[in-house]
């Protein structure tokens, strides 16, 4: 095994990483994925680097799992937005699903018979049979407002600078991402979420909630720098 912590140091792909992070990964092979919000019908520029990093992750003898979104995508993120991003209909989000995952599987080894091979999964199976009162009663009891409202992605858009304000659908989209982390941590045996730098709130979301709900410490967060198209003037 190759030290994945290591790897993406020297290449500077690293912006933010939970401590213990790096030790936890040198115990053995481990799971980590990646959130892809299935909002078009191919990746962008925007998902490059993170998309790398996972493979460089399975490259290093660990297990990649790449998240589609199929449930957060009917949502939408708000990190690093000035407003509300249109909601899709199912139509439109399983074509994307479709397009997304092609896509992926010339880029991480899902097929071969190796014990780390690629794992694809979608949200939207483990949140359809979610009832809103079971999943606020279960989960939203243990994340305060206080809590959501610090976050970075949260404070920009209730901010002076933004005339669009946050809906209470964008505002619930933290509490979903961290659902996630906290279901594949349980089913999946996943210990560290990776992303862009501008996901690390609702990362922290997710170790969080997996403190608070199970108790346990060891579910970690790595992001790396994201990609910034340079603009004039």
């Amino acid at each position: 095994m190759k030290n994945f912590v290591e790897e993406l140091k020297w290449r500077g792909m690293i912006q933010d990483i939970m401590p213990g992070t790096e030790e936890k990964l040198m115990e053995g092979p481990q799971a980590a994925y990646v959130g892809i919000d299935p909002t078009a019908d191919s990746l962008h520029i925007g998902h490059l680097v993170s998309i790398m990093i996972l493979k460089h992750f399975q490259q290093c003898g660990h297990k990649p799992i790449a998240l589609i979104g199929g449930a957060t995508g009917m949502i939408g993120d708000p990190s690093m937005k000035s407003q509300e991003r249109k909601l899709l209909d199912e139509e439109t989000l399983k074509h994307n699903i479709e397009g997304i995952r092609a896509q992926l599987s010339k880029i991480l080894d899902f097929d071969s018979d190796a014990p780390n091979k690629a794992e694809l999964v979608n949200n939207y199976e483990w949140m359809k049979g979610y009832s809103f009162l079971n999943f606020i009663r279960d989960i939203g009891k243990h994340i305060t407002v206080n809590y959501m409202m610090a976050k970075d992605s949260v404070k920009k858009r209730l901010s002076d600078e933004s005339r669009e304000g946050m809906s209470f659908t964008e505002f619930s989209y933290q509490l979903l991402q961290g659902y996630d982390y906290l279901w594949l941590y349980e089913h999946k045996g996943c210990r560290l979420q990776l992303g862009g730098s501008d996901q690390w709130g609702n990362i922290t979301t997710g170790t969080e909630l997996i403190r608070r709900i199970l108790g346990k410490t060891d579910a970690f967060a790595l992001t790396c720098p994201q990609v910034r198209k340079d603009r004039e003037g």
